[in-house]
C-alpha cells in the first residue's frame, strides 16, 4: 500500500500576487469563463459578418477563418494556463518548507502509528493471515514528489474515478515503487528535499543518483531511515488532541526532539553515516573497489549496532541458519542494493559512469 503526495497548490495568505496566480492557474473557473465570453462574441461576430456579406459563396470562405481564429484562441489559452502551472517555483510560496516538513512528517508518524496500534499488530498473530505464508505483518511504504496536478473526474461513461494527473504523480509512483529495491520505508525525490527546512534535511539520507522509467531527469532520491524493529513506540503514544496541537504548532527543531522520530532511527550511529557517505562518495566518483569496501563496512556497522543493542537477543538462537537470518533482517537496505548493483556490473565502474544509473522497473 501506498500514498502518493502531491502539492497543491492552494491559500497563501501572506501574498495577494500569489493568491491571484495560483487561483489563477489551478482554480481555473474564471479563465473558463472568459473563454466562454470569448467564444460567444467570436460567435456573434461570425453570425453578423456572414449575414453582411450577399455572396453566399463569400459567408463559406468567411466562416472556417473565423472559426479558425477561435480554435487558435483558445488553445493558447489552455497552453498559456499548463505553462504557467508548470514554470510556478514552489520554493516561491511563503512557508512552503513548513508545508513539506509536515507532510513528511505526517508520513512517518503514520509509519510509527502502525506499529503502535494493538489491533493491526493483532493481525501478525492471527493463524488464518500467516497460514502458508509464514511471518506477516501490516506495514507501508511512502513515495514523495512535488509539483503540479490536474484534480478531477476521469473516465468514461462506463466508469469514472476522481483522481489526479500529472508526472508529479507518476514520480511519487515511481518513488513508493523503488522503496522495494532500497530497502527502505519512504523515498523522496529531489524535488520534495530541495522545498524542506535545513533541520529536517540533515536528517535525510541521500541513497543514490537515478532516472526513473517514463522520465529523463537524473535526480537525487532521499529517505528518513525507519526502522520498527527495536523502536518502542508505545512509550510516545498521544491522543489524537494532543497530535491535532502538536502539528498545529510545528517548529523545525521537531526533527531533533520528536521521540517518534528519534525511535525509528535507533539504528543509525554516527560511524554507519560517516562510512556510508564516504562509499556514496567514491561511488558517484566511479572508484567502486573503495565504494564496496566502504558501503560493506558500513553495512557492518548497522547489523553489529543492532547486535549490541540487544533487541534480538530474546528472538536468537546458536543455529548458523537462524543468525544469518538475523543478519539479513539487521542489515542496511540500501547499502545491500548498492553493493548488489555494483557487483553485477563486476565491480567496475562502466566507462561512461556519469554518476547515476536507470532505474527500470515501475
Amino acid at each position: 500500500s501506498s500514498f502518493f503526495m502531491v502539492f497543491r497548490i492552494g491559500l497563501v495568505k501572506e501574498v495577494v500576487e500569489k493568491l491571484e496566480e495560483a487561483t489563477r492557474v489551478v482554480f481555473a473557473t474564471s479563465e473558463v469563463k472568459k473563454v466562454n465570453v470569448k467564444k460567444r462574441k467570436i460567435a456573434s461576430h461570425l453570425r453578423k459578418a456572414s449575414s453582411e456579406l450577399s455572396n453566399p459563396f463569400d459567408r463559406l470562405r468567411t466562416a472556417p477563418n473565423l472559426y479558425s481564429g477561435l480554435k487558435s484562441n483558445m488553445h493558447m489559452k489552455k497552453h498559456d494556463a499548463m505553462a504557467d502551472a508548470m514554470q510556478l517555483s514552489l520554493q516561491s510560496l511563503p512557508g512552503i518548507s513548513t508545508f513539506t516538513d509536515r507532510a513528511v512528517i505526517g508520513m512517518l508518524k503514520s509509519f510509527a502509528g502502525i506499529h503502535r496500534d494493538n489491533k493491526l499488530r493483532a493481525w501478525s498473530r492471527d493463524f488464518r493471515l500467516s497460514a502458508g505464508v509464514g511471518a506477516w505483518s501490516v506495514n507501508m511504504i511512502f513515495g514523495m514528489d512535488a509539483g503540479w496536478a490536474v484534480e478531477g473526474a476521469v473516465g468514461s461513461e462506463y466508469k469514472i474515478d476522481a483522481t489526479y494527473l500529472s508526472p508529479h504523480v507518476n514520480m511519487a509512483s515511481r518513488m513508493m515503487s523503488a522503496c522495494k529495491h532500497y530497502g527502505v520505508t519512504i523515498l523522496l525525490s529531489e524535488a520534495v528535499q530541495e522545498l524542506m527546512s535545513e533541520q529536517a534535511k540533515s536528517k535525510l539520507r541521500n541513497l543514490d543518483r537515478v532516472t526513473v522509467k517514463g522520465s529523463t531527469q537524473v535526480q537525487n532520491i532521499y529517505t528518513y531511515d525507519a526502522r520498527s524493529k527495536g523502536a518502542d513506540f508505545f512509550l510516545y503514544s498521544r491522543s489524537d488532541d494532543q497530535a491535532d496541537m502538536e502539528a498545529e504548532r510545528y517548529q523545525p527543531n521537531i526533527w531533533l526532539d520528536d521521540q517518534d522520530l528519534k525511535a525509528m532511527r535507533h539504528h543509525v550511529t554516527d560511524d554507519f553515516e560517516q562510512e556510508f557517505m564516504t562509499g556514496m562518495k567514491y561511488y558517484y566518483d566511479g572508484d567502486w573497489d573503495l565504494a564496496l569496501e566502504r558501503l560493506e563496512r558500513a553495512n557492518e556497522i548497522m547489523v553489529d549496532a543492532a547486535m549490541e543493542e540487544g533487541y534480538l537477543h530474546d528472538e536468537m538462537d546458536d543455529t548458523p541458519d537462524r543468525k544469518e537470518l538475523y543478519r539479513t533482517e539487521t542489515a542496511d537496505g540500501p547499502c545491500k542494493y548498492l553493493i548488489s548493483f555494483m557487483k553485477s556490473h563486476g565491480g567496475k565502474a562502466p566507462p561512461n559512469w556519469a554518476g547515476w544509473h536507470p532505474l527500470l522497473s515501475k
